[in-house]
């Protein structure tokens, strides 16, 4: 089962099924997923059994949602501030050929790799730990809360300090927090981390930075399991006209990080475990448009897809919505 959310033409909050990507199944009574899930897990149910049970007579057409630009997130929480966005890395084994190559520099000394070859060994050998135990734990980074959040079909800026802003094709895992601190799978949402790879690459310390960047995911929940191989494919337009596509894998498949393991190493913290807090948490990506060196421009089209997840995420790239001016520190 899928859900959307989205606003109605007089500006209200809705939250529907989606079937056959064209139709919308209102749940009535029903204005925001959050609530949704929150009262299906005090209620000792599944969402999905809520959600089935709340869909009324009510369809939408959903290209219309889609062309008034109208989708909102497929989860969100009331307090933006409470919306964790968080992500991991190195955690995908990419395609045949650069898995082929990814293991003979594997079997260098362990001292002749460079600290992201090194994590990346780390996850072969200990990512996939087995039921109830601990695994290696992976790349962590954070990118911002709910606010760096952008619905679908909407513009991801590119900021006027940024060097790039390319996209990343991931899956994304959404949570909740339960009145006891118990973690909550919502479901799953594709997703586009977002991120400048050019300052990235200047230097690994500037990881951190490169990720403090808008994000999208959606535009549909996927509720239950995580499909064991996702195969999709991403690409990105210009003025019409597509000038980079590619397949991409993911799914514990394709990983070498079994999601239980990526989920156990970021909410061992007790502070990502406030009640009624939402995460979101990106599985990494497998590829990209700047693997192939493209240089993206304002006004270009992202587009990811992959069959379980229904319609494709797409975002435009927008330009800067301020200069890049020295911030003034005004001390008290």
């Amino acid at each position: 089962m899928r859900l959307v959310q989205f606003k109605d033409r007089s500006g209200a909050r809705r939250v529907a099924a989606s079937e056959d990507g064209r139709i919308l199944r209102v749940l009535a009574g029903v204005t925001r997923t959050y609530d949704l899930a929150l009262a299906a897990a005090r209620g000792n149910a599944s969402l999905e059994s809520a959600a089935k049970a709340k869909i009324g007579p009510e369809t939408v057409s959903y290209d219309e949602v889609v062309d008034e630009h109208r989708l909102l997130p497929p989860l969100d929480h009331p307090d933006l501030y409470r919306c964790l966005i968080t992500g991991t890395g190195l955690s995908h084994l990419g395609s045949a050929a650069a898995r082929d190559s990814m293991h003979a520099k594997l079997q260098k000394d362990e001292s002749e790799l460079t600290d992201s070859m090194k994590m990346f060994k780390w996850g072969m050998e200990g990512g996939k730990p087995g039921t109830g135990k601990i695994g290696t734990a992976p790349e962590w980074f954070y990118k911002g809360d709910g606010r760096c959040v952008v619905a679908p079909e909407q513009e991801l800026e590119l900021p006027a300090y940024a060097l790039d802003g390319g996209e990343e094709v991931e899956i994304v895992g959404l949570y909740l927090i339960g009145d006891r601190g118990e973690v909550l799978r919502v479901g799953f949402a594709l997703g586009n981390e977002y991120a400048d790879h050019v300052m990235e690459r200047q230097n690994y310390l500037y990881l951190a930075h490169s990720k403090l960047r808008q994000c999208s995911f959606g535009p549909e929940l996927l509720i239950g399991a995580l499909p064991a191989s996702v195969n999709g494919r991403a690409r990105l337009t210009r003025n019409g006209k597509e000038i980079w596509a590619e397949d991409w894998l993911s799914g514990e498949t394709n990983m070498c990080h079994s999601i239980g393991n990526l989920e156990h190493h970021h909410f061992k913290y007790r502070d990502f475990r406030q009640p009624g807090d939402m995460h979101v948490h990106y599985f990494g990506a497998a590829t990209g448009s700047f693997t192939k060196k493209i240089e993206t421009k304002v006004g270009d089209v992202f587009e990811i897809h992959a069959a379980p997840f229904g319609r494709p995420l797409r975002n435009t790239l927008g330009a800067a919505r301020e200069k890049d001016n020295l911030v003034t520190i005004r001390a008290l």
